[in-house]
């Protein structure tokens, strides 16, 4: 944990999710606080928080709440990989995970495409109005 833990407010600022949004991540199993205050309440850490951004990221793409799961538990298994050690993972199974994220990072990359594509349509549609709009007697 590099910074302090932080509240849900704080989390909320910073990732710029209503409060209400976040609570349903952790009700979903998306994210779990990995702290709490010694009030009981839950404090979040800079992994906890980049996790929300992955969530908050996948989410304009049009990718489920399973799909984040999906994702999710893809990285964090490959990022507990330990070889020599009872966490290593066998070759098959990471192969299988790096698969999985791949197919994640091509299927944003789609995404994102189409929606650079809607952006110029919408582009090309506000310029014609204001070029109509221009055109015309006030």
């Amino acid at each position: 944990m590099a910074g302090e833990p932080l509240q849900i407010g704080e989390v909320a600022a910073r990732t710029e999710l209503p409060l209400r949004t976040i609570r349903q991540y952790e009700d979903s199993g998306l994210v779990v606080p990995s702290a709490a205050s010694p009030g009981g309440f839950p404090l979040y850490t800079d992994e906890d928080v980049s996790r929300l951004m992955v969530v908050r990221r996948m989410k304009p793409l049009g990718f489920t709440l399973d799909e984040t799961r999906e994702l999710l538990t893809a990285v964090d298994r490959l990022a507990a990989d330990r070889p020599g050690t009872d966490t290593e993972l066998a070759p098959d199974e990471r192969a299988a995970l790096v698969s999985r994220v791949r197919r994640y990072e091509e299927a944003a990359a789609e995404r994102v495409a189409e929606l650079r594509t809607q952006l110029a349509r919408a582009e090309e549609f506000a310029q014609s109005l204001r070029t109509r709009l221009a055109a015309t007697p006030a």
